[in-house]
């Protein structure tokens, strides 16, 4: 037996007085809704109607069953109507988890245009340096750069990360280039101090076929990737910087890409989402629209050609 749509009939025949007229209104035939009553009676022990050829009325324990049955129906309707309408128009809340890294440089700048376009949904981002599991902390969309997320979410690549060693043209005026990795223990340099562990983290650089690590000691340092672009910009050091901070400011010379040819390609920024057809539209929405505006946009790292055009003296 169908319970949901057994008291639905039970309540509709109650409302209007008649089986048939309750048949009628939910698009069955007088049989099934004659059935669905007998079996929602069998299946509680009770008789909910008095039946007579002219007249339908309500027994006591139907009253009792109509006044508990009829507010807690009229819930579910409007729960459902509204799962309903959350298929025909993107509205109501979103919650994007982010790393705290790529919030300015990248993220927040389509976290606005999407707010503008969709103004029936509400957006809640929680900028989180750790990865973040969707279904634990109950977000609808996570954002995650490095290696692609595991755990059995959806991952799609959206832009390459690459670690960019650069200065300002004044601090180059100032102090010179380095020539080598080595060369940089001779200069001034900046870090970044991880939020999620406290340790400060090292240097990467492709060697040939191999990654290399590198402790390079800061003459200042921050847990903030903008603030430590700033410094850069500031001419306060030489910076390895990731491409989506550095590309810009590269493109514009208000930074020059150094030891080009050690540049880290350092996985790259992922969008993941549970599977899409338990997806409010949304959700559906607002993941189109965050692949449109970043799946391999230029404007957050280095083409082959730029890089070697940085590797010329």
């Amino acid at each position: 037996m169908n319970e949901i749509r057994a008291i639905t009939t039970f309540v509709r025949a109650a409302a209007l007085g008649s089986l048939r007229r309750a048949a009628v209104d939910q698009g069955i035939s007088p049989q099934a809704a004659s059935q669905a009553v007998m079996q929602l009676e069998k299946s509680l022990g009770v008789r909910l109607f008095h039946r007579t050829t002219r007249k339908l009325s309500l027994t006591e324990e139907g009253q009792r069953l109509y006044e508990s049955a009829r507010p807690a129906l009229a819930t579910l309707t409007s729960a459902l109507d509204e799962a309903r309408r959350s298929t025909e128009a993107a509205s109501g809340p979103l919650r994007v988890s982010a790393p705290r890294a790529l919030g300015m440089p990248v993220l927040w700048e389509h976290f606005e245009a999407f707010a503008q376009r969709y103004p029936d949904v509400q957006l809640e981002v929680q900028f989180d340096d750790r990865f973040t599991d969707l279904v634990s902390e109950r977000a609808d969309v996570g954002f995650r750069g490095g290696p692609p997320p595991a755990g059995g979410s959806i991952a799609r690549r959206l832009v390459p990360i690459q670690l960019i060693v650069c200065a300002s043209p004044d601090y180059l005026a100032r102090h010179g280039a380095p020539r080598s990795i080595d060369d940089l223990a001779r200069h001034r340099c900046t870090g970044y101090r991880r939020a999620n562990t406290g340790k400060l983290a090292q240097w990467a650089f492709q060697v040939r076929d191999e990654i290399v690590w590198r402790d390079v000691p800061p003459v200042i340092h921050v847990n903030d990737t903008e603030m430590e672009t700033q410094a850069v910009l500031a001419g306060l050091g030489i910076g390895q910087l990731g491409s989506f901070s550095a590309a810009t400011p590269i493109r514009e010379g208000r930074l020059v890409a150094l030891l080009a040819e050690h540049v880290v390609d350092y996985g790259a920024l992922y969008i993941y989402y549970g599977h899409r057809t338990e997806q409010p539209l949304r959700v559906r929405t607002f993941i189109d629209f965050m692949i449109g505006r970043l799946a391999d946009n230029r404007q957050y790292f280095l083409t082959a050609d730029e890089l070697a055009a940085a590797m010329r003296p």
